[in-house]
């Protein structure tokens, strides 16, 4: 499967780039509490989650980092790199419900020889609701340089 290339010279300012549906399931939560080595309850047990004011297992947030870093990676290319990406939590998501990743280019530069990208990033429930807000900057390859 070819992924397609993006080039510095076809983004701009205010764009977005293709959104990521994930519906990350209770399985993958217990997958990823032994990959990530946490454990903590409201993951993956429903009546410790209720008892701490949940509706149901969240999340977890650096599963949702990851979610995020795999909408711009794939976005990105082959010839793109993930520079930076930082992200605070702002709200939960549960399993079993869909999630959007997000991200609109919030800047264009050049450093020296990378042609660097900024992005606004940010993960939302079904209904809008912005879960997750971040940044971002890639690097992609320039037309003109090839």
């Amino acid at each position: 499967m070819n992924q397609q290339q993006v080039y510095y010279e076809d983004v701009a300012e205010g764009q977005e780039i293709p959104a990521l549906r994930k519906h990350p399931t209770r399985r993958q939560l217990v997958m990823w509490a032994g990959a990530s080595e946490d454990y903590y309850e409201i993951h993956y047990d429903t009546e410790f989650a209720r008892k701490n004011r949940l509706t149901d297992v969240v999340v977890h947030g650096r599963l949702k980092a990851a979610f995020l870093g795999q909408m711009l990676t794939k976005w990105i290319g082959p010839e793109g790199m993930l520079k930076r990406m930082s992200c605070r939590y702002k709200g939960t998501d549960s399993a079993n419900e869909d999630m959007l990743l997000r991200a609109r280019i919030a800047g264009k530069r050049i450093d020296g020889e990378d042609h660097l990208v900024d992005l606004d990033i940010w993960s939302e429930r079904a209904d809008g609701t912005v879960t997750t807000q971040g940044t971002a900057t890639v690097v992609l390859p320039a037309r003109a340089s090839r």
